[in-house]
């Protein structure tokens, strides 16, 4: 797995292109960008972990049946600061960096000072935002950056803290139909409790002529409060329907004291993270309306949720679906020592302690306040999930399972917030690494799966047909990339309906594993998705 995860891929700044077999759709025009860590050593220095390295952004683009591909470093602070030092010298999730040792010991000081509020990495290697008509990578701090959609040039850092007071935020936001951008953030360096933030930016500046970011008209939708004062929840998504809002205060959670002593103890801001198996998970739902939490309060057992699958109302409840774990042990699995085993050697000592499941939550929105103890409120026939009132006169959620093994979730997005069937995902069991990918229904449980030997598919994208009058009418979209040094990676496309292979375009170019993407469609088209998925 080596040659996979640790290797440097070269930047291919041109459009190469691709060779392609079979035929793609007339209809499928645009460029699909894709964004993940490239970069894992500098100099004599390396990262510990593959969430750490620098982000490459890459990108795909389809025009009159041709499919041409190129790649950029993301020229962030981070990137200039490292590649001029020759050597890493800004901390990230993983690893920590420190000052040089030839430098005064005042400046030491200094720099262990100044890390008690941690200025966080500007290295945005997770996804691909839209804010009205500009395009950010993104990662989980405060810091993104514009990106030219074309070129893959980097634009201009943008600090999300000069227009809402958040330290850390989600790289999967969500879209309205009018193309208004819901995203949420923590605030942890705050007076008073920390809280959690969710705002909105409109898909068009006030003053349009003034050609200002979208950015500066950013709504504060809701503030919640952190149930824990000094250990706020990790979150890496959330769900949303036309009227609420899901957020998951899981019990997987970032000491701020720990965080704030990180530097000087010599330790990560990994580190700082932890999983409370014996703490329940508390689901929040606000209304959009009104811009408040409802009144009454749900929960769940423990569990890890970094994405959330879709979302929707029926009947008097809001039903969401989730990719959920009983612990946090995925993220240890990518740590590079772990990576840089052989294959026989990762699945003989890194095994998941317990698989990715698809699960399905049901809220009840009548009001359970009359609702006698221990009585189950969820009237949907169409389900086996439950809400139970306990003395408390909280509801008690446990799910109904789809199945097991699915990570990196996406759906049709114009079926976001809505009653919808079907999600398409990397198919993972008992290590975080896919070999296939699956389309899978969520009413009947059936699965297609997509697989070939010796390849590893990234996220599947889903892009809709023109005027389709069915839910899976579109192509998958997935890059491949392959462990066979004899096998060029490729773009592959699917029929999404049939999960039959229509056409794969190989590229003779260094490509990299990556994490999420975005899907511009040609101009004139509605953008037609946000990646729900969602971690890295």
């Amino acid at each position: 797995m080596h040659n996979l995860f640790n290797r440097k891929p070269t930047e291919t700044p041109e459009p190469v292109k691709a060779r392609v077999k079979g035929s793609l759709p007339a209809w499928l025009q645009g460029t699909l960008l894709r964004n993940g860590p490239g970069l894992f050593s500098v100099g004599e220095t390396s990262y510990n972990h593959w969430f750490d390295g620098m982000a490459l952004l890459h990108s795909f683009t389809f025009k009159d049946g041709d499919v041409y591909y190129r790649s950029k470093y993301l020229r962030s602070d981070t990137y200039n600061k490292n590649t001029g030092a020759n050597r890493i010298v800004v901390s990230e999730f993983g690893t920590m960096a420190y000052p040089d040792p030839c430098k005064s010991i005042f400046t030491k000081v200094f720099s262990y000072m100044s890390n008690i509020i941690p200025d966080f990495t500007d290295n945005c290697l997770i996804n691909i935002i839209k804010y009205g008509k500009d395009y950010y990578s993104t990662t989980e701090t405060n810091y993104i950056h514009k990106i030219d959609p074309n070129t893959l040039e980097t634009l201009q850092k943008v600090d999300y803290r000069k227009y809402v007071a958040v330290n850390l935020a989600t790289s999967h936001p969500h879209y309205d139909q009018e193309g208004n951008t819901y995203n949420m953030g923590t605030s942890i360096i705050e007076m008073g409790k920390p809280k959690y933030t969710i705002f909105k930016v409109p898909s068009a500046a006030a003053d349009s002529a003034m050609q200002q970011p979208c950015l500066k008209n950013l709504e504060v939708v809701c503030s919640i409060p952190c149930h824990s004062c000094l250990t706020p929840s990790y979150y890496h998504s959330f769900g949303m329907t036309d009227n609420y809002i899901i957020f998951i205060e899981q019990p997987f959670k970032l000491d701020i004291l720990k965080l704030a002593t990180a530097y000087y103890r010599g330790v990560s801001w990994a580190s700082c993270l932890k999983f409370d198996a014996d703490d329940n998970t508390l689901i929040h739902l606000i209304d959009r309306r009104t811009q408040k939490p409802v009144a009454t309060k749900f929960y769940t057992d423990a569990l890890v949720v970094y994405h959330h699958v879709n979302a929707y109302e029926e009947d008097g409840h809001v039903v969401f679906d989730i990719i959920a774990y009983k612990d946090s042990s995925l993220y240890d699995m990518f740590y590079l020592a772990n990576l840089q085993q052989s294959a026989e050697q990762f699945e003989e000592k890194n095994c998941l302690s317990c698989p990715p499941v698809c699960k399905r939550y049901v809220l009840p929105l009548h009001s359970a306040k009359d609702a006698e103890i221990g009585k189950n409120l969820v009237k949907l026939e169409s389900t086996t999930a439950t809400a139970v009132k306990d003395k408390e006169g909280s509801l008690c959620c446990q799910p109904e399972v789809h199945c097991e093994g699915m990570e990196l979730p996406r759906i049709n997005y114009n079926y976001n917030g809505k009653k919808y069937r079907y999600v398409y995902a990397c198919r993972v069991e008992w290590r975080p690494f896919p070999t296939k990918i699956g389309k899978l229904d969520v009413t009947t449980k059936q699965m297609l799966e997509w697989q070939e030997d010796d390849c590893w598919p990234a996220e599947p994208v889903f892009v809709p047909a023109p005027n389709a009058v069915e839910e899976d009418d579109g192509v998958i979209l997935s890059s491949i990339v392959s462990t066979n040094p004899n096998k060029s990676p490729f773009m592959l496309i699917l029929d999404a309906k049939t999960f039959q292979e229509i056409a794969r375009a190989t590229i003779n170019a260094d490509i990299h594993l990556d994490l999420h993407g975005y899907f511009i469609p040609q101009q004139g088209e509605r953008p037609p998705q946000e990646d729900t998925s969602v971690a890295r």
